[in-house]
């Protein structure tokens, strides 16, 4: 895969992946027509013989925002795996169970902050709704069904500036009463019975949009606002990716597309778990069983599973922090990334990093193998330092592990900046990983 065909493809992946549900659809989509094979927990996985795993490639989904694919080549206690981890979630605006605010004739949603975002940003976008709905058909059953309006629904205005005079200096967001979004200005005149609820709003897009569901009633829905401005690669000289939730759809799509090269002999794995941006504890979380119990299945006799975890590796993959020029003195002067110049090792005493001396050098060697720069991050010793799924991952399996990512800017924003150089970098190593 060629860099303009690589970057475009990213693009419209996090293009059509506005939530984690919807990342998760696009990954198993791309995984199938590529010739995997969906595999669902509560069935039983018919993948050995005569005791020993049959080769092939699969996939299996949980809480349809997290997926494990993997493919078998070799004997699993002989080889172990070569895993990727990465997170499908991003720091947003979720909307709450009981969300309608009126107020001066104007609809506004409340919204729980999901993660650390940083909320400033999220102010006079063009925002959108999507997520996943709960509802009873006409036979009373109860059905899911992932949505996305796509057009732009809403806004946050700011306060003007004449109303604030300090905004520039000390603006704060107070969560709950200015972040409600506006979705509508009502008729002064209409009753309170008649005033819009959202299940609604959101039956009467069902019907239209999905004639054949027959929804009769929306029963609840997981619904996350987000930036309808396109993805797109910008730079005088086109050096950069701007777009939302490259923290961390960038590395997902990354791992997927190193999977799915035709020339991966090893036993290969991609693990992209939900809720990795408010502590991964849930089960389809990273500290939850989702990876555990599909090694069990593969290796169902602890001896052989012990074995395979010994002679496996992790690559955990999440976006790192770039030197941004205008805070220089935010990073450790021996360890600022610089936007491509190449994937970047996170390294913690403190292990909020996986990465050991063992694995970093493991890594480095994949890198230059693949003709790949590699850079060295670690935070300023005076300053706290974020985690990520790697030491989780280590710590649930025993997996020895390794956290890299891709330098990027405005992390958690709205809008983030990563290196196009970056990403297909990133691509190589971790493509030369699975090659074995």
């Amino acid at each position: 895969m060629q860099d303009n065909e690589f970057v475009d493809g990213l693009l419209e992946f996090i293009q059509a992946s506005p939530t984690p549900f919807h990342a998760c659809r696009s990954m198993s989509a791309s995984l199938a027509n590529n010739g995997f094979t969906e595999l669902h927990e509560a069935d039983e996985w018919k993948l050995h013989t005569q005791g020993e795993l049959a080769t092939g490639r699969y996939f299996v989904t949980r809480n349809d925002s997290s997926i494990i694919a993997f493919t078998i080549n070799k004997e699993v206690s002989d080889d172990g795996f070569r895993m990727v981890g990465a997170h499908t979630d991003s720091p947003c605006l979720k909307v709450k169970p009981q969300p309608e605010i009126i107020k001066h004739g104007y609809l506004q949603l409340g919204v729980e902050v999901y993660g650390g975002a940083l909320l400033n940003p999220w102010f006079d976008r063009d925002l959108s709704l999507a997520g996943r709905v709960s509802y009873l058909n006409g036979d009373d059953e109860l059905k899911e069904v992932l949505i996305d309006f796509e057009q732009a629904i809403a806004v946050i205005p700011s306060l003007a500036i004449h109303l604030d005079r300090e905004a520039n200096e000390k603006r704060s967001v107070n969560k709950q009463t200015q972040l409600p979004p506006v979705l509508l200005k009502l008729p002064p005149d209409i009753a309170a019975e008649n005033k819009p609820v959202l299940r609604t709003i959101l039956l009467e897009w069902l019907n239209k949009n999905h004639v054949n569901l027959q929804a009769r009633e929306v029963l609840d829905y997981e619904l996350s606002f987000y930036d309808v401005q396109a993805p797109a690669v910008i730079g005088l000289h086109q050096d950069f990716i701007a777009a939302a939730r490259l923290d961390n759809l960038l590395s997902c799509y990354t791992g997927m597309q190193a999977l799915l090269d035709e020339q991966n002999d090893s036993n290969a794995m991609l693990v992209c778990n939900d809720h990795e941006e408010v502590g991964s504890m849930s089960a389809a979380g990273a500290q939850g069983p989702f990876l555990k119990t599909v090694l069990q299945r593969l290796c169902p006799q602890p001896e052989q599973l012990a074995i395979a975890i010994d002679r496996s590796l992790m690559i955990s993959a999440d976006n790192a922090h770039g030197v941004h020029p205008n805070y220089s003195d935010k990073h450790d002067s021996n360890h600022g990334p610089i936007l491509n110049e190449g994937p970047v090792i996170k390294t913690n005493a403190n292990q909020r990093y996986a990465t050991n001396s063992f694995t970093s050098a493991s890594f480095k060697r994949y890198c230059r193998r693949a003709d790949v720069p590699v850079q060295q991050f670690v935070t300023r010793s005076d300053m706290g330092c974020g985690s990520t799924i790697g030491p989780i991952t280590a710590s649930e399996t025993g997996v020895a592990t390794i956290d890299v990512g891709v330098p990027t800017f405005a992390m958690h924003s709205i809008r983030e900046l990563a290196g196009r150089w970056d990403a297909y970098y990133l691509y190589r190593a971790l493509r030369e990983f699975y090659r074995g």
